[in-house]
């Protein structure tokens, strides 16, 4: 199953750039632009990873962000990722990036936008991983702050598929951006935004989410399964749920991974991802493992999650398919196919 799942192509959609952030990278980007850190070694910086929920994770989180100050620390940041993600057989990868934890700081939109592209570029050149950026609103800033950044990133709509909304969901409902999502969806941008596992109101966000917004997905929506109106919506809409088992463990203190047993066994079109894996130690390879072992997942189980990424991403239909029939190629050396896979017949895409 490890050496399945490690040459598994696959793809990630959930994943926050900044939360890709490594302790050595931390330190050395610290170095050059002259600052210090909290911490003498990474050793004493992984110590500090101590979360006992969202807020204290958050808090860890957007402290680490300071010491990005110039493009090339946004180039090295999303390089990083890329050649990672490329090592775990991700093919395709639609990344979060928080411009609004960096311009609140003084750092310029255009600075972190050219940074992160660059590495896109010389990733796919180099390694051939592709990947597209999805901007993401902070909950807990204002809707004009919100707006403000959508603007900003206008001129650059070429580089962004979509936007999302995520940080500390408390006090922060979906349709306080209501207005915000309805001018990016008139842009041209697909909708996304998290829902998180067990917060306040979560299935109250989960429906707005469906009925105020019109997102094209939602990220986590665990809590989908709290009510039967909800996940059956979920399902029949074929709206993707981009789920961080690792991740999870942090909020709830459990990977939930019988939740997505549940999913698929409602036929709900669930992903795997790794959300922040510098910080949890664990990128999508790990989520995947820990799935399997937990919910012993089959070889067909994986082989649908991973057709579920592509299936989900917000690609070309044509470029799907290219990713896909990589999948099928790499699923006949075990003797897997879409036409003798029980999971793919259950949904109806043989």
């Amino acid at each position: 199953m490890h050496n399945f799942i490690l040459n598994l192509p696959k793809a990630e959609l959930h994943v926050h750039i900044e939360g890709t952030f490594e302790p050595e990278l931390k330190f050395r980007i610290a170095k050059r632009n002259g600052l210090s850190l909290p911490y003498k070694t990474v050793e004493e910086c992984v110590d500090g990873y101590t979360f006992t929920d969202l807020t204290s994770f958050l808090k860890i989180y957007y402290e680490a962000m300071t010491v990005l100050l110039t493009e090339q620390d946004f180039y090295e940041l999303t390089y990083a990722y890329l050649e990672k993600a490329h090592s775990q057989s991700v093919l395709y990868t639609e990344m979060f990036f928080d411009p609004q934890a960096h311009t609140s700081r003084g750092v310029a939109f255009d600075t972190v936008i050219k940074g992160i592209k660059r590495a896109q570029d010389e990733a796919m050149d180099k390694l051939g991983i592709y990947s597209q950026l999805i901007m993401c609103f902070l909950r807990d800033m204002d809707a004009n702050s919100a707006m403000d950044t959508l603007l900003q990133a206008i001129p650059y709509k070429e580089w962004i598929v979509g936007v999302g909304l995520d940080s500390d969901e408390k006090g922060n409902p979906p349709i306080k951006f209501m207005e915000v999502f309805a001018r990016a969806r008139q842009e041209g941008f697909k909708l996304t935004m998290h829902c998180d596992v067990d917060q306040e109101n979560t299935t109250e966000h989960i429906s707005q989410c469906l009925h105020k917004i019109g997102v094209d997905r939602i990220d986590h929506g665990v809590n989908s399964l709290d009510k039967e109106i909800l996940w059956q919506e979920v399902r029949d809409r074929q709206l993707v749920l981009t789920v961080c088992p690792i991740s999870n463990a942090i909020v709830k203190d459990s990977t939930m991974t019988s939740a997505i047993k549940t999913m698929l066994d409602r036929q709900m079109r669930v992903t795997v991802n790794s959300d922040d894996p510098a910080y949890f130690r664990a990128y999508i390879n790990e989520n995947y493992e820990i799935v399997q072992k937990e919910a012993q997942f089959t070889i067909d189980d994986l082989y649908t999650l991973s057709k579920n990424s592509f299936e989900g991403s917000w690609l070309p239909r044509e470029t799907k398919d290219y990713f896909l029939a990589l999948l099928e190629t790499y699923m006949a050396t075990y003797g897997v196919t879409a036409v003798n896979s029980s999971s793919h017949k259950k949904q109806g895409r043989t």
